[in-house]
């Protein structure tokens, strides 16, 4: 819904022009940033209307006017992380050498800059567990993993050995405060697709 179907004007409200949907699309970009850093220090329970505007720098109400609901806003903010993570996914695919592509992307998420952001992404990951409406999106972190793998082996086994492996990768980094390189990720993924030689 764009934001002016939710103000309740009508199809005669003069069109918007682009700057200001370009703002708007950066209010709400701001929003589901501040919504992964209140996750990252507060946990999924800290996430509120008030909580996100506020840590976004913007009017309280605000958070409000683009997300109708606390779930609407968690759902928005793992629809974004999921994006984010595609993305690098399909970039590391396009590389000529796909396993190395990906560890090096590991490597960047794992980063002293980039972990708050990737265990909130997680803890909205797991909420999905919870909550049956959050799966699909879940799901496609899954799927997309798969594709990558499947674009190096024909092997199912392997190609669930290796989602569970990057998952396992990434959580275990986050819970012990490792930071492996991108040389050590990679050495891990080849094993779990042997046939993804360099």
């Amino acid at each position: 819904m764009t934001p002016e179907a939710k103000g309740g004007r009508g199809a005669s409200a003069p069109e918007v022009t682009d700057g200001r949907l370009l703002k708007g699309e950066r209010r709400r970009r701001a929003l589901l940033e501040a919504a992964l850093r209140v996750v990252e220090r507060d946990g999924v329970a800290g996430v509120t209307h008030r909580s996100v505007a506020a840590e976004a720098g913007l009017p309280a109400s605000s958070a409000a006017y683009y997300f109708g609901s606390v779930d609407e806003l968690l759902t928005a903010a793992l629809v974004w992380a999921a994006d984010q993570f595609s993305g690098l996914l399909r970039a590391a695919a396009a590389a000529p050498d796909p396993v190395a592509a990906l560890a090096a992307a590991l490597a960047a998420e794992l980063a002293e800059e980039r972990r708050p952001f990737v265990a909130a992404e997680y803890e909205l990951y797991l909420l999905a567990a919870r909550r049956p409406a959050l799966r699909p999106v879940a799901r496609r972190c899954v799927d997309d993993l798969a594709a990558l793998a499947r674009a190096c082996t024909g092997d199912p086994a392997a190609v669930t050995a290796f989602r569970s492996g990057v998952d396992g990768l990434l959580l275990q980094s986050l819970v012990t405060g490792a930071t492996p390189g991108a040389g050590d990720i990679e050495a891990v993924l080849r094993r779990l697709l042997p046939a993804a030689a360099p």
